[in-house]
């Protein structure tokens, strides 16, 4: 009988033989280690290319400035939207273990296809000063193009495999019903940006400077390593994981389904009581394998799908995509109220672009000297924002959440859209002081009249360090709207889209990456004049870059006060830890 109580089943969760979790055994903070550690080795393998990649394609590769900046962010977008797909295919058919393996063996594969096409110069153009007015650089193209296209979107597919279930399969590892590991699953979302961070530092430095001093068959021979270490470690929790089982169908298809029947019955009147809408009924097993939540005043429309044709609809006989249940709707409304959350959060993503891809070419011009005898490759310039994240992530997780949860109430400190709105205030800063910072690097280089000297090796007597005050404002923006949104996104979605839930994410970041191709394209079509636009051609000194980040800087802005419209409006679903409140809690007690 002891021996009983002390072996309690996860609901829901199985172990890698499919037998039930056994909460003592399974899941907890200890596997959310290795699956942090995972995060931060397959960070470690990718932040590198994020910010370094540009110079890669204009250097090596013979692109563009503005060119080589739509191809990474083109890269990064894909990357990003595949996630959803991904997730869809863990969730409904291969489970998230078999799609991380398979996704992590894509993104090897393509880290070391482009580890040997550095390695071998038949494989690249013909070497050539790109900054050189005179030269005529040939840019990569044939077989070596495809070559190059075919490593990256490898890598794009298995990043997005692995970005698709990581964050989700370790928020498996806890139960929500369980206060502690509730507290212990928000703080896993903290973590998960800090195991980047740490990632990140390795990379931005390390790997960077690999790239830029020993060559680029190293730097992207290093992070195949790092990919292949992260692989390992996370196998080696299989014993010891909550595994989400396979769930056979897809939750997106049941909220199709509402939208499907609430047009086909939107000539039916509703009820004016809502009780009359189609549930099944809370008895017997039903209630042990069904969700069921109330029905709430929003959305009207879509009650249209729970409108009962006659007195003989029951759960045996009613055809799904004539009659769905409230349940099923009101997720089906939680999901669409928060869509406008998510394209408020698109152009924040749009601002980091700039950060990867202008800012860099930016630091490229300036003197990188920390000292006489070392230099700081521009691309490692993100590791300020990311050294102060580091310490700041633990403060805020242990401090201020528990702090403010006091006064508030609410177990993350302040509500999930509160911090996220912080965010973007902060990206509108961001933009604002790069677009001032730009000013000041092109009156250097006007004043000592080196408009057309040759970066790196005609350094601009301005340091790069200039260049941290946007990469720590915008840091800091990092953690407050990207690590709330994965939070929100997989707090607020129904039961079954939790792992696709945190795919928004991913897919609002996607979207931003792909409006920056989209936008710089329209910026230098609408400036087009002698000198081809704001943003066009190799040399960033005789651009206008500073009006760019303006640009991006008032987009911002006006974009806070939509999302602030917004966000007064969204209904957090019920029973959410954001509508319990301090003086809730003392009534509970």
């Amino acid at each position: 009988m002891e021996m009983e109580k002390k072996i309690e089943f996860v609901e829901g969760k199985v172990d890698w033989k499919g037998r039930a979790a056994v909460k003592q055994k399974h899941g907890g903070m200890r596997t959310a280690f290795l699956i942090l550690a995972t995060f931060g080795f397959e960070n470690m393998a990718t932040l590198a290319l994020a910010v370094n990649l540009v110079t890669y394609f204009n250097g090596v590769m013979h692109f563009e400035i503005s060119d080589a900046a739509n191809q990474l962010t083109n890269f990064a977008g894909t990357g990003y939207i595949l996630s959803i797909a991904m997730a869809i295919v863990a969730d409904s058919f291969l489970g998230r273990f078999k799609t991380l393996l398979i996704s992590a063996s894509f993104e090897f594969l393509g880290l070391a296809l482009l580890t040997v096409q550095a390695h071998y110069p038949k494989l690249q153009p013909p070497i050539c000063n790109v900054f050189d007015p005179t030269a005529s650089c040939e840019k990569v193209s044939g077989g070596n193009a495809a070559l190059l296209f075919i490593a990256l979107y490898m890598l794009a597919a298995g990043a997005a495999g692995v970005k698709a279930t990581l964050p989700s399969h370790g928020a498996d590892q806890f139960e929500e019903k369980d206060p502690k590991e509730a507290q212990q699953m928000s703080s896993f979302f903290n973590m998960l940006l800090l195991a980047v961070c740490l990632g990140g530092v390795v990379s931005l430095t390390l790997i960077v400077w690999i790239q830029d001093n020993r060559g680029w068959d190293w730097g992207f021979g290093i992070s195949t390593i790092a990919m292949f270490l992260g692989v390992v470690v996370f196998f080696s929790g299989l014993p010891m994981y909550r595994i989400q089982a396979v769930q056979g169908t897809s939750a997106l298809i049941e909220i199709i389904q509402v939208y499907v029947a609430a047009i086909r019955n939107r000539n039916l009147t509703l009820p004016s009581d809502p009780s009359d809408l189609y549930e099944i009924h809370t008895d017997k097993e039903a209630s042990i394998e069904e969700e069921f939540l109330p029905h709430r005043p929003v959305f009207g429309f879509l009650d249209k799908a729970a409108v009962k044709r006659g007195q003989n609809d029951n759960r045996e006989s009613v055809n799904p995509w004539k009659l769905c249940r409230v349940t099923q709707v009101e997720n089906a409304k939680i999901l669409l109220g928060m869509v406008p959350i998510f394209l408020c959060t698109i152009i924040m993503t749009l601002c980091l672009a700039q950060l990867q891809t202008f800012s860099i070419q930016q630091g490229v011009t300036m003197d990188t000297s920390v000292t006489k005898h070392f230099k700081i490759p521009p691309a490692s310039l993100p590791i300020i924002p990311i050294m102060f994240l580091v310490i700041i992530i633990p403060v805020y997780d242990r401090i201020f959440v528990p702090l403010a949860s006091k006064f508030t109430g609410i177990p993350s400190g302040i509500t999930h859209l509160q911090r996220i709105g912080v965010g973007l205030v902060l990206s509108c800063v961001s933009m604002g002081v790069a677009g001032i910072m730009e000013v000041k690097r092109k009156d250097v280089a006007r004043d000592h009249n080196m408009l057309d000297a040759i970066p790196v090796l005609q350094p601009l007597p301005i340091s790069t360090f200039w260049l941290s005050f946007q990469y720590f404002i915008f840091g800091i923006a990092d953690m407050f709207t990207y690590v709330g949104l994965l939070e929100f996104f997989y707090s607020e979605a129904p039961k079954g889209l939790k792992s696709i839930s945190t795919c928004f994410l991913w897919s609002s970041m996607a979207l931003g990456y792909f409006f920056s191709t989209v936008l710089v394209k329209i910026v230098n079509a609408a400036t087009h004049g002698s000198n081809g636009g704001w943003l066009a051609g190799n040399n960033i000194n005789r651009n206008h870059l500073n009006l760019f980040y303006w640009l991006l800087s008032g987009m911002s802005f006006l974009n806070f006060f939509v999302y602030l419209f917004v966000s007064r409006r969204y209904k957090y679903r019920p029973g959410s830890p954001m509508l319990l409140t301090k003086e809730d809690k003392e009534d509970e007690l």
